[in-house]
């Protein structure tokens, strides 16, 4: 080993999407550069996003309408106009990897397998010839005078002119995001403000969820109410044993993280957001009109869920052995209330290991928006969830790594 082994341009911590973008980008640019990861591979909950098949961005090429997505997503202007979901499209498509949009504008690869994602980045980080470190813990950081002077590793120590923090969230623990990160940023000056579990399952104090555990709707309106404050999503919702989960739901943890997890929080579901109660009325009592002789139990699937429908009966005191014709004018409206105002109880939040992000990080007052360097450390740069910038389901999250790993990569390359 010489001298120079372990003297860089450019430190990259953390081997995700964002450390993998920015590592490449700064090694394409002609920087030395060392990525580093604690796991013996990279990328290892990229491999679980989308289910394993990878949801990689979402066709939304309207910088606002983006951004619109995110919460504090006036901080992405820059970084998307620089790099959006045209241009990631574009990059993988460069490295062989084929992507097709699906509903919602939805992006993933033609061949639905997050492996695919992983291995055509980690054809960018070869090709640019980025050393690479895994099974690399961070023990320590050395700073001094405002700049980074070196990383400490158990059998080494990385000295660089620049770093870039890419070590993610608190979610997902398994895969080695244990906030570490987090600490270090903390350690260095930055503020980091409150963690939280975001697009998460929300747990429900109704004992009858568990007999609608599987029970899928397509397109549901989920309201969040806590005193004055109310925000609302609509997309799929899936009750579970336990309360209820979906891409709606999941986004809700996320745009009301600031009151979610407080006493006194209702929950409102409207199973037909697309129909206005006087619509839905008529249309629910032509139903009962139409089968006057059978039982609720026999024609509600023509409504909703079959199990669903019946929870609902119940709550509106509607027997599901009771014939449509015996049904009071007074139930019967209550029913159809019920189905566009479904009041339910959270019992608050699955926890970190069950998040898809984690909500809350490094403070973007303290992070330069066109070039994500550090205004504190001014050789140190952020990428990824570990800034407090978070997207909604629907490939948003990977967005913002691609873009900001790129501009990290792209300003930390710039070496003076």
């Amino acid at each position: 080993m010489t001298k120079t082994d372990n003297i860089y341009d450019v430190c990259v911590v953390g081997a995700g999407p964002a450390g993998l973008m920015a590592a490449g980008r700064a090694a394409q640019l002609g920087a030395k550069v060392v990525l580093i990861e604690k796991n013996s591979k990279p990328g290892r909950k990229l491999l679980l996003t989308g289910n394993g098949r990878c949801n990689l961005t979402n066709a939304k090429f309207n910088i606002k309408e983006l951004a619109d997505n995110y919460t504090n997503g006036s901080f992405l202007f820059h970084c998307f106009s620089v790099f959006g979901p045209k241009q990631t499209i574009e990059f993988f498509e460069e490295l062989d990897l084929k992507t097709k949009i699906e509903a919602k504008d939805r992006v993933f690869p033609q061949s639905d397998q997050a492996g695919d994602v992983l291995n055509a980045l980690i054809k960018y980080i070869d090709k640019n010839k980025v050393e690479k470190l895994f099974d690399s813990q961070i023990l320590d950081a050395d700073f001094s005078k405002g700049k980074i002077d070196k990383l400490i590793l158990k059998n080494k120590e990385i000295f660089a002119k620049n770093y870039i923090f890419c070590t993610g969230g608190q979610s997902y623990t398994e895969t080695g995001s244990d906030g570490q990160g987090y600490q270090f940023a903390k350690k260095l000056g930055h503020n980091i403000s409150q963690l939280r579990p975001a697009e998460v399952p929300l747990k429900l104090k109704e004992e009858w969820v568990q007999n609608l555990q599987g029970v899928g709707l397509k397109n549901t309106k989920i309201t969040a109410i806590s005193g004055k404050n109310k925000r609302s999503e609509t997309g799929e919702i899936m009750f579970t044993q336990f309360g209820v989960s979906g891409p709606a739901a999941l986004n809700i943890t996320l745009t009301a993280s600031d009151f979610i997890e407080k006493e006194g929080i209702k929950l409102f579901l409207d199973f037909f957001p697309l129909e206005n109660a006087e619509v839905l009325a008529k249309r629910i009592k032509q139903i009962f009109e139409k089968n006057p002789g059978k039982m609720f139990k026999n024609f509600a699937q023509e409504i909703i869920p079959l199990k669903l429908a019946l929870v609902v009966a119940n709550i509106s005191a509607i027997k599901e052995d009771d014939k449509a014709s015996g049904i009071s004018k007074e139930k019967l409206n209550t029913f159809i209330k019920n189905l566009k105002n479904f009041e339910l109880t959270p019992n608050g939040l699955l926890g970190f290991d069950a998040a898809n992000v984690t909500n809350g990080g490094v403070d973007i007052k303290e992070i330069d928006h066109k070039t994500m360097r550090s205004k504190i450390i001014k050789n140190l740069y952020f990428a990824g969830e570990i800034i407090n910038v978070h997207g909604k389901t629907g490939g948003f999250n990977l967005q913002a790594c691609w873009s900001t790993g790129r501009l990290a990569g792209e300003s930390s390359a710039i070496l003076k």
